[in-house]
């Protein structure tokens, strides 16, 4: 089972990131014009585009891309089901490896999930 703090570690990338962004702003700025133009609607719809990216991430075995389009994908209202239908493909073209992370995939979306809920009344 995953251990990975996925809000913390996305939490951390994004302050680790922080002096970077300072000390290479023109980069920093492509790199979110890249993303933005990127992941915009288009013949494919952003929701696509990031299950995409996850998937991208889970087969390079990156954890804070998963965390972060995992973030993005519950934002934009993916279902669980698509995430699931996407990571079989994934495992299917990365082996073993990819089902590694398919389960760290997993417990990040049922994390940020339950960080995301109501509280009960």
């Amino acid at each position: 089972m995953s251990t990975f703090d996925h809000i913390g570690l996305i939490q951390g990338i994004n302050e680790n990131l922080a002096t970077f962004r300072k000390a290479q702003p023109d980069a920093m700025r492509g790199f979110a014009q890249l993303a933005q133009a990127s992941m915009a609607e288009g013949a494919l719809t952003s929701k696509h585009k990031e299950l995409i990216a996850l998937a991208i991430g889970v087969t390079q075995r990156c954890s804070g891309c998963i965390g972060f389009h995992v973030k993005a994908l519950q934002k934009l209202g993916a279902t669980r089901a698509e995430l699931e239908e996407m990571l079989a493909v994934c495992v299917y073209m990365g082996g073993g490896p990819a089902l590694m992370y398919t389960a760290e995939a997993l417990k990040a979306w049922d994390t940020m999930a339950n960080a995301n809920a109501p509280a009960a009344a």
